[in-house]
């Protein structure tokens, strides 16, 4: 081939180098979404979880930490029925149970139990049911305005770290907005972030998380002694 030849073939080349070089960049993959798309994903085989906690609970008036661990256990047998036994471990035992639409919460230190009426904190209690366990991330997205704030670690765990400001009115003057670290293995929660109207905040942090073990029925009732005393606050 003469060198015309080649220069003829180069000025056909060209134009294709110049359009590779100047056409926009792949549009960068939302966070927001592929988190949402995971949480999707999760939530169709979702049945129940078990993790150890640690909560933080941060007093804005006296500017003081308090800090609990424990256990959780969370069945959700279909969308609509959640079931759930957290313990916490001394100095501040308590057990707290929930099921259908009542709540109870057991101090055996003095032998009581603290019934309440879950139906009269619906909206609230469902806010804290979506925050990741088994809830889709159209529910999410539909519950809450969602902005990420970039990724960060937990307990040596990479996660994508969200800011979620409730949609509705009535559920925002109870919970103004929540932080949610999801996992970037598997998408479930590591971490939240509660903030309260009067400035206080809690942050759970869930270690050792277990997805779908075999959780009978039984483990999620709360056993309490003989002689309990049951009070009903609020009532």
């Amino acid at each position: 081939m003469t060198p015309r030849h080649r220069g003829t073939g180069g000025r056909f080349l060209w134009p294709i180098v110049l359009l590779t070089l100047t056409a926009p960049p792949s549009p960068a993959a939302d966070p927001v979404s592929d988190a949402l798309a995971r949480m999707d994903q999760n939530a169709a085989a979702f049945q129940g979880v078990s993790a150890n906690i640690n909560r933080v609970t941060h007093n804005a008036a006296v500017g003081v930490d308090h800090t609990e661990t424990g256990t959780m256990l969370l069945k959700r047998p279909s969308p609509h029925d959640m079931r759930v036994l957290i313990t916490f471990a001394p100095p501040d035992e308590k057990t707290v149970a929930l099921q259908g639409e009542v709540a109870d919460v057991y101090y055996p230190k003095i032998n009581t139990v603290q019934e309440y009426q879950a139906g009269k904190y619906r909206d609230l209690f469902d806010q804290f049911f979506l925050l990741g366990f088994g809830s889709s991330g159209k529910e999410l997205s539909s519950a809450y305005d969602i902005t990420s704030l970039g990724e960060d670690t937990v307990g040596g765990e990479k996660a994508l770290h969200l800011q979620l400001i409730p949609k509705s009115k009535k559920v925002r003057d109870q919970l103004p907005k929540v932080e949610l670290w999801l996992s970037e293995k598997t998408g479930y929660p590591v971490q939240q972030k509660l903030y309260f109207p009067s400035g206080d905040y809690q942050i759970v942090t869930y270690s050792n998380l277990k997805v779908n073990p075999k959780i009978a029925d039984s483990a999620l009732r709360l056993k309490t002694p003989k002689g309990v005393q049951k009070v009903y606050p609020g009532k």
